[in-house]
């Protein structure tokens, strides 16, 4: 069956659509508007200046430091799954002929958690763009810390929370851009952190998962709980942006904001 004939199923509307005509929409539902999730190296290509984009901090991989047992092995397959080396990847590129320091989680890559290595890309992207006075976009998917790094993954919130407070002291700007899912120690440290924080409609974003929170507090959430939508309601996500509108959105913002 060639790509022009498979078909997918959109888990919003349960519609049945080609999948060749869902990605030439950007991995959004012809039907409802569902946002599909999407890889890096995908969004670079929308959200980027063709030919713009120049990574850093490439070589830096995860070790093993605590030892544990078949970790090696995980992340090997993470990289063959995820065709990339951690579960992020950074570089500067032009969005509109404008200069921007731009990070990209992979869900894909072991649920897009922050181990050693995606904190330490995150947080050197965030300095860059403060000593270059480069506005930084991150866009966040992640099911949380990497528990194979044990405490040293929990260390990553601090540093990359540290970053946020020097970009901020410095004045330049940050936005997040949250897509689904942007959980636990992400959303609890450089995701809720920015100047102006994004969401792809529909993502869910929280700390704890829902069906936790219910089972730790016995009751039943409100419909849309942790959905994009509802924390904008509650003040946490300042802007929904539809895929379609990020890069002219990206765009928009840093010229408010003095860039390049």
């Amino acid at each position: 069956m060639s790509s022009e004939e498979i078909i997918v199923t959109c888990p919003n509307c349960n519609t049945g659509q080609n999948k060749t005509v869902v990605d030439e929409n950007l991995k959004v539902c012809p039907s409802c508007g569902h946002h599909f999730r999407m890889e890096p190296l995908e969004r670079i290509k929308y959200i980027a200046d063709e030919g713009s984009f120049i990574e850093f901090s490439a070589n830096l991989r995860s070790l093993n430091p605590i030892e544990l047992a078949g970790y090696e092995e995980k992340l090997s397959e993470a990289e063959a799954k995820a065709q990339m080396k951690d579960a992020v990847i950074t570089g500067t590129c032009l969005i509109e002929g404008k200069l921007a320091v731009l990070g990209l989680m992979s869900f894909n890559f072991m649920g897009g958690s922050m181990g050693s290595v995606v904190g330490e890309k995150v947080s050197r992207a965030i300095r860059k763009g403060m000593e270059e006075r480069l506005p930084v976009i991150l866009y966040t998917t992640s099911g949380g810390a990497r528990m194979q790094e044990g405490i040293f993954s929990l260390m990553q919130m601090v540093k990359t929370a540290a970053a946020a407070a020097d970009i901020d002291e410095a004045r330049v700007p940050f936005f997040a851009v949250l897509c689904d899912p942007t959980t636990g120690g992400v959303t609890a440290s450089f995701a809720m952190l920015a100047d102006i924080i994004i969401a792809e409609p529909g993502a869910l974003i929280g700390f704890a998962g829902p069906r936790v929170i219910e089972g730790t507090i016995r009751q039943s959430l409100p419909q849309g709980f942790q959905r994009a939508e509802f924390q904008q309601e509650k003040g946490f996500v300042d802007i929904i942006s539809p895929r379609k509108e990020q890069k002219k959105l990206l765009s928009t913002l840093i010229e408010m904001h003095g860039g390049k």
